[in-house]
């Protein structure tokens, strides 16, 4: 029988911290191990949020809110790591910045492949020179594959609501609304996924304020400023749009 050790392969794990900029840059390592933790729960959030979208592309409302309510929990949990990010002082982060050469959070490919498995609009910037021929495979594949949006309207289709034009929709929207039922939870689970993604998106840029201003990000963007210009992104326009016709 494996040890706890040899099951989690702590050996392997615990030796992909390797801070480059020398003893002296102390929270470097902090910087890492944070990054490579939102990596890990990224990994968790596309397994569940992928089985949401294959059950409800079967029309099953119930266990894809479930999971969608875990990858909620996860996002919510993933807030706090900022807070330990921002124990960090921005002269101690100037001290190894460097080291991150064009680097930046952005060209996470497992974030991207979760908007876009979410439904986000993709920008077709696959090709772009800090993405693995793997990761470019696993963008173009997330870009040309239902979503958790298509799952529920596969859902709604299932119990007999017509999904094809944007009045019947909204018409099916006000109907489960006004009944609350599962349908309705089921939205309510999707609203929340998107708003927790908002939030993990605006904990970010302050997190990047608070560290390096006004100044250029390491991947050449304007930094806090290109964060601020995605913040307004809504996976479920006509979900959000639906509060101000109830």
């Amino acid at each position: 029988m494996p040890g706890y050790g040899d099951y989690l392969q702590l050996p392997a794990l615990l030796a992909l911290q390797r801070p480059q900029a020398g003893p002296g840059a102390r929270d470097e390592l902090l910087f890492v191990v944070v990054h490579q933790a939102f990596e890990l729960w990224f990994k968790q959030l596309l397994f569940d949020l992928e089985d949401a979208r294959d059950l409800m592309l079967t029309g099953d409302g119930h266990v894809p809110r479930r999971r969608l309510e875990r990858a909620v929990a996860v996002q919510r949990m993933l807030l706090g790591q900022f807070d330990v990010l921002d124990t960090m002082a921005p002269q101690d982060f100037r001290l190894f910045r460097g080291v991150l050469g064009t680097g930046n959070g952005g060209q996470s490919a497992q974030f991207h492949e979760i908007a876009l498995l979410s439904g986000a609009q993709q920008d077709g910037g696959f090709d772009r020179p800090w993405y693995s021929a793997a990761e470019r495979s696993r963008l173009r594949r997330r870009a040309a594959e239902p979503t958790l949006w298509d799952g529920y309207l596969a859902v709604l289709a299932k119990a007999g609501f017509p999904v094809a034009a944007e009045e019947e929709r909204f018409a099916a929207y006000a109907r489960i609304a006004a009944e609350r039922d599962g349908l309705w939870e089921l939205a309510e689970a999707l609203v929340a996924h998107d708003q927790a993604w908002a939030a993990w998106q605006g904990r970010h840029l302050l997190t990047v304020q608070r560290q390096i201003g006004r100044r250029r990000g390491t991947g050449g963007t304007t930094g806090a400023a290109h964060l601020a210009a995605r913040q307004q992104a809504r996976f479920y326009p006509e979900l959000w749009e639906l509060r101000a016709r109830l």
